[in-house]
């Protein structure tokens, strides 16, 4: 029982030979710092963003500059449901394992050998999961319950309490970020420099990969023509860092959106209309920080669809402002590409039964509704055939039955498993379709002996790596992009911060299924809430629950809440769809800092903002 367990484990002596802790980058980058992996630099990966001419002696020589450092804070991600799974030995006599691993083909790859398992012998199934936002890209509890059930032979499970949960699971690598920006006498951006560093904890794993999004995030949006930015990545022994929704964008964005605020503040230009004059245009050929053409030019009609909104903004926080409580409008745009860097690709099949049709994929479902993504995608092709909706079956997340579609990380499942699901779905149709424009029936096709499962793959040959001496590239098939326009009330007496109101326009191409997404929304902008103001995991005595981790109650999330949309078909999406979870949680917190500054002229580029920070921020002014 659990009581025989913890009653034995309380009898276990252990002995540690305690080494120096270092508990963030700056501390393991000292040069005195232990290597923490002997033979291993604590510092141990650096990629540049080297676009256009050096940076620096053009922000030197430019009429407007601004300097800052920004931190990103180790924001845990406080999933309600804790991690939970189970495993046996199943009738073939595989080791299966069930959890809500969101890449079930990756962690079978990454568990095999160390739990000394051969590839056969192990089939891993996703359980029905609540959100997960990321951090079951990391296999947490799977390796353990295969040991348990090499050991004992016999079913075994493992349910995390929530202690447990919010300790043992990782977390949201924090990003020491330092810019300069550099504009013209006219506010055109001319150039930015960048020096940042990921704590990502004590373990590689896609370290590198998310410190690549620096590089292709930070200063995104705007037509900037020469960037150097250096970003590398830390090993401490602070918690591991995990996927979390954004994945590296909410660093990068806590820096250049709350420097481009600062600039146009310097400038007496609004910060709207500031943004408004740098954003990519097609008639300028604007690239991305990696240097090729975004997927799409949506800026401009994205800008103009907020803008009445934001001059009504303005006028409504002036009116609420008191002599206690200021209240203030901020502003920021945030990008997320769709999918694993370069050229990403999924697979899913596609089969005529009796009943009708059933489609399989590993589209792992963490919240997100991969199981409507997946109707929804063979649906739209299938309907032609007059397949109705509740004649296809869905089979997904079974290493035993479905193909390897991929992790669901990285907003890619929408894109590459849509795309590839669509494409089995059109095989499938292609073989049905008559010479007369009608479609074969199951008997039809089995008497004519034309096959009745089809393997649908997509590749994003469009797609290049960034390279890893400059970050320049083409890493995405698509982009989402996202508009964050916060109201804020501070409390000049104690500091503290309450969202009145939040807009926000979003442009994720096609969209497949409004509810989907609009839920998608919702939830990335409440973490985004909770991200800017209280969440954070980093004392480890205290931020050990719900509530002292700093998760937002429901009375701080606004109720007047609109979502606009602005739709534009992207070229490679799926019916012109791009993803949709990421993009609601790359920019709400720097939007929010900057509410927070045009409320009280306080500056604060430092996140969670409670209301003590923000408290000392304003009376530092007085000083």
């Amino acid at each position: 029982s659990e009581e025989h367990a913890k009653a034995a484990a309380k009898e276990v002596k252990v002995e540690l030979d305690i080494l120096p802790a270092y508990m963030s980058a700056p501390e393991a980058m000292e040069p005195d710092a232990m290597e923490i992996h002997p033979g291993t630099p604590n510092v141990y990966f650096e990629i540049n963003t080297i676009k256009g001419e050096e940076a620096a002696p053009i922000i030197d020589r430019a009429p407007y500059t601004v300097e800052m450092d920004a931190y990103s804070s180790r924001q845990p991600h406080l999933n309600i449901e804790p991690d939970c799974g189970y495993a046996y030995i199943d009738e073939e006599n595989r080791i299966t394992i069930h959890s809500k691993s969101i890449g079930i083909h990756l962690h079978h790859a990454m568990i095999c050998a160390g739990i000394g398992v051969e590839p056969e012998r192990l089939r891993i199934v996703q359980n029905h999961a609540g959100g997960t936002f990321g951090y079951k890209f990391s296999p947490t509890i799977e390796a353990l319950l295969g040991v348990a059930v090499v050991v004992l032979e016999r079913p075994v499970s493992l349910v995390f309490d929530m202690y447990q949960n919010i300790t043992y699971t990782g977390k949201r690598s924090p990003g020491f970020m330092h810019i300069r920006l550099g504009a013209d006498e006219n506010g055109r951006l001319l150039a930015l420099e960048g020096d940042n560093y990921i704590d990502h904890g004590p373990y590689s794993e896609f370290g590198d990969l998310l410190t690549m999004r620096p590089a292709q995030f930070v200063g995104a949006g705007y037509d900037i023509p020469n960037i150097r930015n250096r970003n590398q990545t830390v090993c401490t022994n602070h918690a591991y860092g995990a996927a979390f929704r954004g994945y590296g964008s909410p660093q990068a964005f806590l820096s250049s959106e709350i420097a481009v605020d600062m600039l146009a503040h310097k400038m007496g230009i609004d910060p709207f209309e500031f943004r408004f004059k740098n954003i990519y245009r097609e008639e300028l050929k604007s690239t991305t920080p990696t240097g090729c053409e975004p997927d799409v030019y949506c800026l401009e009609g994205m800008f103009e669809m907020l803008r009445p909104k934001y001059e009504e903004a303005k006028k409504r926080v002036a009116a609420k402002s008191t002599d206690q409580v200021k209240c203030g409008v901020g502003f920021a745009l945030g990008i997320y590409g769709c999918g694993l860097d370069g050229v990403d690709s999924s697979e899913s099949w596609a089969e005529l039964t009796k009943e009708g049709v059933t489609i399989y994929n590993s589209w792992e479902d963490h919240g997100q509704g991969a199981d409507m993504g997946t109707l929804a995608m063979a649906h739209g092709v299938l309907v032609a055939a007059g397949i109705r909706p509740e004649q296809i079956k869905l089979v997904m997340n079974d290493t035993a039955h479905t193909p390897n579609s991929g992790p669901a990380g990285g907003s890619r499942s929408n894109v590459m498993t849509g795309n590839a699901t669509k494409v089995a779905a059109e095989m499938l149709l292609n073989a049905m379709r008559k010479e007369d424009g009608s479609y074969r029936t199951f008997d039809e096709m089995v008497l004519e002996n034309i096959p009745l499962k089809y393997n649908g793959k997509w590749v994003a040959t469009m797609c290049t790596d960034c390279s890893l001496e400059t970050a320049q590239g083409n890493p995405f098939s698509a982009y989402m992009y996202e508009l964050f326009m916060p109201e804020v009330s501070v409390e000049l007496s104690t500091g503290k911060v309450t969202v009145d109101r939040f807009t926000t326009v979003a442009d994720v191409g096609t969209i497949i299924n409004q509810t989907v997404v609009d839920g998608q929304i919702y939830g990335g902008i409440a973490q985004g809430i909770g991200l800017a103001l209280t969440e954070d995991f980093e004392d480890l005595h205290k931020h050990t629950t719900l509530a002292a981790c700093g998760i937002p109650y429901p009375n701080d999330i606004p109720d007047e809440f609109e979502i606009l949309y602005h739709v534009t078909p992207r070229p490679n999406g799926p019916y012109g769809a791009a993803g949709a979870g990421e993009g609601p949680l790359t920019a709400p917190h720097p939007a929010i800092l900057n509410a927070i500054f045009n409320a009280t002229g306080a500056r604060i580029t430092k996140i969670p903002a409670l209301p003590h920070v923000v408290k000392e921020a304003i009376d530092a002014l007085k000083a």
